[in-house]
């Protein structure tokens, strides 16, 4: 396939070295952490949105507010929309994880899709929070460069799954429904990837991948972008096997999920969410003997508890983790739901003395 040239070539080659270099360290939870704030609907809404709507948007651009218009929806629990009305606490937890020793900080947009977004009726914030959640991470990132030069710190941009899935029904009594078609992912995953891009993201994450045909309009939408600048990022792939069949929702096992993949050359692929990192072991082993890329793994911390919480301690999970890289399983490794900046301090001291993976050198993809 022809390659365009990087955006940024010289952050896209740093980040290449350091992989080349060490096991990186991406950050933990970022819902983990906001939840400690005991944030109420007055501070998701904040000054713009106290009103009932949304104070910054102009009628010009096509959005008359008025009953039923979305904006007055429940906004508690949206955690994305942290980033336009408190944006200290989304710059705050960034700077916690690179304190802790994170290497890459993903931003705060797992939900920034007018898929996603149409859930709090904020569809037309899915540009504005993408590009603005990239820009946080990318202030905590050059602070914490500054303070070390000689230590690269790289912002993954954040395109999450949606709350639909293309290749599945969600009525039982109509397999042959769906819910999204291909055509209005990739238009939703395009407007989110142009928003992370201007926002100043080094990479590109899809992820928590359920349903590999999401990932495929996600990829799709990434390329489109890239080619309208002429210019791309790294990108990077992550999935999650839902449950202890070892398959994605949509029925691939880690190997097949790669197949599927490989055509678009990433720069890494991995597993992350859902199981923790004791029986996400066997399928990250599998990535790693396949896989002529680069290969992550950000695990929960442990199964969740009858209260939906997580038990599993940084001790606990930088054992594991730390096995991980023993056998030279791992190029980049963080934590997922439950995890803080404690689990991710004790998981980079634990993977810190160990060299990273060397993928094998297979055929290339047709």
């Amino acid at each position: 396939m022809d390659t365009l040239p990087w955006l940024n070539p010289v952050r896209a080659e740093s980040l290449e070295r350091c992989l080349r270099e060490r096991i990186l360290v991406i950050d933990g939870a970022m819902g983990t952490m906001i939840q400690q704030h005991g944030l109420e609907e007055a501070d998701y809404r904040g000054e713009r949105f106290a009103g009932g709507f949304d104070a910054g948007y102009l009628p010009e651009a096509g959005h008359a507010h008025g009953p039923g218009c979305g904006c007055a929806h429940d906004q508690r629990g949206n955690n994305d929309l942290l980033s336009i009305t408190r944006p200290d606490i989304i710059r705050d937890i960034h700077a916690q994880y690179l304190a802790a020793g994170a290497d890459l900080v993903e931003t705060n947009t797992f939900n920034s899709t007018t898929i996603s977004l149409a859930d709090y009726g904020l569809e037309h914030l899915a540009r504005e929070l993408n590009e603005t959640g990239a820009r946080l991470a990318r202030e905590a990132c050059d602070a914490a460069e500054s303070e070390h030069p000689a230590r690269p710190r790289f912002v993954i941009g954040v395109l999450g799954p949606t709350s639909r899935t293309a290749s599945l029904s969600p009525d039982v009594n109509r397999p042959g429904f769906r819910a999204i078609s291909f055509d209005e992912l990739r238009v939703a995953y395009r407007e989110a990837t142009d928003g992370l891009v201007d926002g100043g993201a080094d990479a590109i994450m899809v992820e928590t991948v359920f349903d590999t045909l999401n990932a495929k309009a996600a990829l799709f939408a990434i390329e489109e972008a890239f080619e309208a600048r002429g210019a791309r990022l790294p990108v990077m792939v992550s999935g999650t096997i839902t449950d202890a069949s070892g398959r994605t929702l949509s029925g691939q096992t880690a190997e097949a999920f790669w197949y599927s993949l490989r055509h678009a050359q990433p720069l890494s692929i991995g597993l992350n969410c859902a199981l923790g990192a004791r029986d996400l072991r066997v399928h990250v082993d599998v990535l790693a003997q396949i896989a002529d890329a680069y290969v992550s793994t950000h695990p929960n911390a442990g199964l969740p508890n009858a209260f939906g919480g997580y038990d599993e301690t940084p001790e606990d999970m930088a054992l594991v983790l730390g096995d991980f890289a023993r056998a030279g399983l791992l190029n980049l490794v963080g934590g997922c739901c439950g995890t803080t900046p404690a689990h991710i301090a004790a998981i980079a001291a634990a993977v810190g003395g160990h060299a990273p993976r060397v993928h094998p050198r297979l055929e290339q993809a047709a």
